[in-house]
């Protein structure tokens, strides 16, 4: 497995970790002053609640088929979409919390969720195709 597959699937979970840290920050904000699972797609709450859902959601699969590509094959490919993967997460989830409400979507989430789809299918095809 090279460097740079290690590095971006480190980052992910680096990633993952810090927004499940940033739920909590908000979870400990709120206390008892307001709903610990708010439905307002404008509350803050929310908005750090789903964005680190929806990277708990694509991390883990992105990280295993890494993984499992990088056991099939190597070479600059396999670097290309764990840097894509990698950017694709930080930018969904940097647009999300960016986000003024949940209800209405922008390019830098919109972008980050086309290219975690991308990513996504094309390590899935090297997968196959590297068998």
């Amino acid at each position: 497995m090279s460097t740079i597959v290690i590095t971006c699937i480190a980052l992910m979970g680096i990633l993952l970790f810090l927004l499940g840290a940033n739920v909590t920050r908000h979870r400990a904000i709120r206390g008892d002053k307001g709903p610990q699972m708010p439905t307002d797609p404008a509350d803050r709450l929310l908005i750090a609640q789903r964005a680190h859902g929806n990277a708990a959601e694509y991390v883990p699969t992105l990280v295993v088929l890494l993984v499992v590509c990088s056991t099939l094959t190597d070479g600059w490919w396999l670097d290309a979409l764990a840097i894509a993967a990698a950017a694709a997460r930080f930018t969904h989830a940097y647009g999300m919390l960016r986000a003024t409400t949940l209800a209405a979507h922008g390019p830098v989430r919109d972008s980050g969720a086309l290219f975690t789809y991308l990513a996504g299918v094309a390590l899935g095809v090297t997968a196959l195709v590297a068998m």
